[in-house]
């Protein structure tokens, strides 16, 4: 059996308050939780997601699913690399397999991830029974141990409530950005009845709330913890960004001394501070924000 310990995790991760004037000035504390500061290649979620499946995986390869710019997949090689056990990862886009390979593929390839590229119709199919098991004989590991998109399975979302644990008493509302959904359905049973958990969607669709109670449902049995959606900052989507949101994680960079990474915590952030300026969180409120992973490369 493949054992995490040998990583040496920072847990807890440390809990940092900022001074904000555009928190200040409308009575709410602004806390970070540095999941950044975790591992300094498992960093944030996916040390938490990661873990509990790699345990569960008990040694056999991991083949997983992402985009060409999936932090997960990167995550998953490295955590390959480091303990020892293969890693195949199914890309979405066959027409990348004989391009170049961007920073975050090149990463995967480097701490030996084998990939292996399907076009978007069979990606899209990839949880059907018989598109899974071709892709499995097609990469010969059909022992693997499968890993969703994102890594969100019952296991990460087990993994995320000892986020919601370490925060119990810390915060009033505790929000994280959302890509599949396993850090928010963990984090939320973590948390104590009276705190409240906000995911701010990083993908565009509406599609999100379903996914996070199926999985709280299948990790702890029923929809769990008080939590909910906000699906107006996604900036057109994963990977999107534009000059407003860029311009804003520059200055909260220099504000507070803090790389703000782009696709998942500048739109956290952003958002938080919107929410704020309209006054939808009462005066007294804190909040605390999780980063949960810095820029690449």
């Amino acid at each position: 059996m493949t054992s995490t310990a040998p990583l040496s995790p920072r847990l807890p991760s440390p809990l940092q308050e900022v001074r904000d004037d555009r928190f200040d000035r409308r009575g709410l504390r602004l806390l970070l939780k540095r999941d950044d500061l975790i591992h300094p290649e498992l960093i944030g979620n996916k040390w938490r997601k990661l873990a509990p499946t790699i345990e569960a995986a008990a040694g056999r390869p991991l083949v997983t699913f992402g985009g060409a710019y999936s932090n997960h997949l990167r995550a998953t090689a490295a955590a390959g690399r480091l303990l020892g056990f293969p890693t195949v990862g199914v890309v979405r886009g066959q027409e990348l397999a004989d391009r170049p390979r961007n920073p975050s593929l090149a990463r995967c390839a480097a701490d030996g991830m084998r990939l292996h590229f399907v076009d978007r119709a069979t990606y899209r199919r990839k949880t059907e029974p018989p598109t899974l098991a071709r892709l499995l004989r097609a990469v010969g590991a059909e022992e693997a141990y499968v890993v969703p998109e994102g890594g969100s399975n019952a296991e990460a979302a087990r993994g995320c409530r000892a986020l919601g644990a370490e925060l119990r008493g810390a915060a009033d509302v505790v929000a994280v950005a959302c890509g599949t959904g396993g850090t928010l359905a963990g984090l939320a049973a973590g948390l104590a009845p009276d705190q409240r958990a906000l995911g701010i969607p990083v993908l565009r669709g509406g599609f999100l709330a379903a996914d996070v109670q199926a999985l709280q449902e299948r990790a702890f049995g029923a929809r769990t913890g008080s939590w909910s959606l906000d699906d107006s900052f996604h900036f057109g989507g994963y990977a999107r960004t534009t000059p407003e949101l860029d311009a804003f994680a520059q200055d909260f960079e220099c504000r507070h001394g803090l790389p703000v990474e782009r696709l998942y915590v500048a739109k956290l952030l952003y958002g938080l501070t919107a929410l704020a300026a309209e006054g939808a969180f009462p005066r007294g409120t804190t909040i605390a924000a999780v980063v949960t992973g810095r820029p690449f490369p």
